[in-house]
């Protein structure tokens, strides 16, 4: 179940997780304004999956000190690698909840 929920980000919201990271590499003095709107599409993206919540909730601190990194060092974003590494190995702890099952054993009433 390892890499599920960045799979899960990267086949839903691949897109905009690319643009993000162009945008950053291109624009190292100001990305942390002209990259904004594309931070928040992602964040809108994965909002809409309830397993990258759960990853959200469950990896905040590794993600809050990985985002407090971006900001100590925006001229060198490379330094926040190992800051990503952990906020990665924290995602792949963390295990969908939902269970499709469910669906089955509540059907729709039929109108």
């Amino acid at each position: 179940m390892g890499q599920a929920a960045l799979e899960i980000t990267a086949r839903y919201c691949g897109r905009e997780l690319e643009q993000y990271g162009q945008c950053v590499a291109a624009k190292p003095e100001s990305w942390q304004r002209d990259c904004h709107h594309l931070k928040m599409s992602i964040a809108q993206c994965t909002s809409a999956h309830p397993v990258i919540r759960q990853i959200r909730q469950a990896c905040s601190e590794p993600f809050e000190a990985f985002e407090e990194c971006l900001r100590q060092n925006e001229a060198a974003v490379g330094n926040c690698a190992e800051h990503v590494r952990r906020f990665l190995q924290c995602a792949e702890q963390v295990q969908p909840t939902h269970r499709p099952s469910t669906l089955e054993a509540h059907p729709l009433p039929a109108s």
